[in-house]
């Protein structure tokens, strides 16, 4: 069996936000970059236990960026896998990056692609679904648990008001979120055997982007705290009514 866990490069939770070039990029300058959590705590992670339940699983992981993305990637293969493939692509586009995913797929012939539910970065979670779709292959979103046992996987997921179960056979598309598997954190032993894990560059498929970044824009600065005595009662609403526009 062949895993294919997509990665991805955000920005760390911590970085201050700011755009340059009259908002339409954003602005790298000292931002410290981390593998999106929801790839790494959850579909590889998964993707790792599965391997470890059963050696035979081939498990490899897949990004798309440029060489600024090799040391991510690098940290990705610490946790666990066997060999990475980036495609040497820079683009923002979900279409384009999910085309580049689902052409690797194509040809390594796996039986299981995983993906966090989004990325911290633009929370499209759209990247999983355009997967499936060009794969034509099965998908279920949000996955709370997933297993395996042969060429059947059967996933949990929450829905309004509880849970559902799927059985699915492979070939599949998952989406991870909390519940799938618990962080983990890179070994020395895994650091250094990542060092020498086959890292592949890919040249991009010929693939049209559909949408691009027009420009970006912060949130409104938060107003000052108004403080209110318990006695003015009829000032509070006022303030609610008028300014906060609560009720």
């Amino acid at each position: 069996m062949k895993i294919l866990v997509c990665i991805s490069k955000t920005p760390d939770t911590t970085s201050k936000i700011a755009f340059v070039n009259g908002n339409t990029k954003f602005d790298e300058a000292g931002v410290q970059w981390i593998i999106n959590p929801y790839d790494e705590w959850y579909a590889l992670v998964r993707a790792i236990e599965l391997k470890e339940k059963d050696a035979s699983i081939v498990l490899h992981l897949v990004t798309v960026g440029g060489a600024d993305c090799d040391p991510i990637i690098r940290k990705a293969l610490a946790l666990g896998g066997d060999e990475a493939i980036r495609v040497n692509a820079d683009n923002a586009d979900s279409f384009y990056i999910a085309s580049q995913i689902a052409e690797i797929a194509k040809q390594g012939g796996y039986d299981l692609v995983l993906t966090g539910k989004e990325t911290i970065d633009y929370n499209g979670s759209a990247i999983g679904a355009m997967v499936a779709e060009l794969l034509d292959a099965p998908y279920i979103s949000l996955a709370t648990k997933f297993d395996l046992a042969g060429n059947t996987a059967t996933v949990a997921r929450e829905i309004e008001g509880g849970e559902e179960i799927a059985e699915v056979q492979l070939p599949l598309v998952v989406s991870c979120q909390k519940g799938v598997a618990e962080q983990r954190i890179p070994n020395m032993r895994g650091i250094m055997a990542a060092r020498t894990k086959p890292l592949k560059v890919a040249e991009p498929a010929a693939v049209d982007a559909l949408t691009s970044i027009v420009s970006y824009e912060l949130p409104p600065p938060k107003a000052g705290v108004k403080l209110v005595s318990p006695d003015n009662v009829a000032e509070l609403v006022r303030l609610l009514h008028e300014e906060a526009k609560a009720i």
